[in-house]
């Protein structure tokens, strides 16, 4: 993650071989056609071409100062060709893409995906001539994929608190990804994990203040939503998980109550912000009924089915979560428009939608399934 370019890629080629030799000969591939490789690469890119496309920055705790600027495809091939492997790099995508790919292959009405997991993004299908970027450039069905990246969207509307202050200065990257850090996974358990240590400071509810209570990402978002979701009368799973990962023990039932409640009001501000992003591309798509005409009177034109490809745990596993953002879109668009409008579970969008890019890409004819 901190090293060379040269050592993550002949990582990455090294896997791939055992992959490959693991395989043997249960591939149907004939002996002298190459591989074509669906490449996933989750990271701020300048897309050049299908398969090409230099590294802007990175997120995530990977820091390769010698790639930045660099086409990563290229590197891959480089790897690829210095261990021997008859593979080409087909496509280049990342895990929104490949989602939306996969959806878009199970489900011809999918226009958009998002990712809800420990990081989020967000891509969609877009007019060409409705992109100011690639103004003069065509494509054969006149529509583009884009990639918003919409972690790293900020606005002065966006309900910020002291609590997201902090947490992003202490971060770090501080002052990107400002969206990412209020919904995603990465960081909701942080964000109660603090609301919890201001309510100990200013008062002495919980008697004495725990170091374990002072370390940043102490308390993970899948202990945050068990806490959350518990339904037993007395909150015991709330008591144990205070008691066993934030060492604070025999904390009263009516607290309990107080700190189910913080994980609510986080939970759900996360939910509501993920369902108005994902109507700002619907508004964008003329697919909220309003006929894409944007602040106008919602038109009487009949609305077209719309398929949002879902992916990552956050989404997918805490329930919560999830009847807050559907309600969500609800309450923003109206029921006769939500209605619509179909949110839909898609898993390995990363691994699966970059493999049926790559066949789609690919320079041999493919069997049209």
């Amino acid at each position: 993650m901190t090293s060379t370019s040269e050592d993550l890629f002949d990582f990455i080629a090294s896997s791939l071989k055992e992959f490959i030799e693991k395989e043997g000969n249960a591939s149907e591939l004939s002996l002298d056609r190459r591989r074509e490789l669906g490449f996933t690469f989750s990271f701020p890119v300048k897309q050049m071409s299908v398969s090409s496309g230099i590294l802007l920055k990175w997120t995530k705790g990977f820091s390769i100062v010698d790639m930045v600027g660099i086409d990563v495809p290229a590197c891959m091939q480089e790897a690829l060709t210095r261990k021997g492997l008859d593979v080409r790099v087909a496509a280049l995508a990342n895990d929104t893409v490949g989602t939306l790919a996969l959806g878009h292959y199970n489900d011809s009405d999918t226009v958009a995906s998002v990712i809800i997991g420990t990081g989020t993004n967000a891509c969609y299908l877009e007019r060409v001539d409705a992109i100011i970027k690639c103004q003069g450039l065509l494509t054969a069905s006149g529509y583009m994929v884009v990639n918003m990246e919409w972690g790293n969207f900020w606005s002065s509307h966006l309900p910020r608190t002291s609590y997201d202050i902090d947490l992003d200065s202490e971060s770090p990257n501080p002052n990107d990804q400002g969206f990412e850090k209020m919904i995603s996974g990465m960081y909701l358990g942080d964000i109660v994990r603090r609301v919890i240590l201001r309510m100990l400071l200013e008062s002495d509810m919980f008697g004495p203040i725990s170091s374990k209570l002072s370390i940043p990402f102490m308390l993970r978002t899948p202990m945050m939503a068990a806490m959350h979701e518990d339904d037993s009368p007395d909150l015991r799973e709330v008591a144990r998980i205070l008691k066993d990962i934030l060492e604070i023990p025999d904390v009263p039932l009516k607290l309990r109550k107080v700190v189910v409640k913080v994980c609510d009001v986080v939970t759900r501000r996360a939910a509501r912000l993920a369902a108005a992003g994902i109507v700002g591309i619907l508004k964008k798509i003329g697919r909220d009924g309003s006929g894409g005409i944007t602040g106008g009177r919602r038109s009487e034109m009949k609305m077209k089915r719309t398929v949002v490809a879902i992916e990552g745990g956050l989404y997918s596993s805490y329930t919560l979560f999830r009847e807050y953002l559907h309600e969500a879109l609800n309450d923003i668009l109206g029921e006769d428009i939500a209605k619509h409008v179909t949110l839909k579970v898609t898993e390995d969008g990363s691994g699966v939608g970059a493999a049926l890019l790559a066949a789609s890409h690919s320079s041999y004819d493919v069997d049209t399934v």
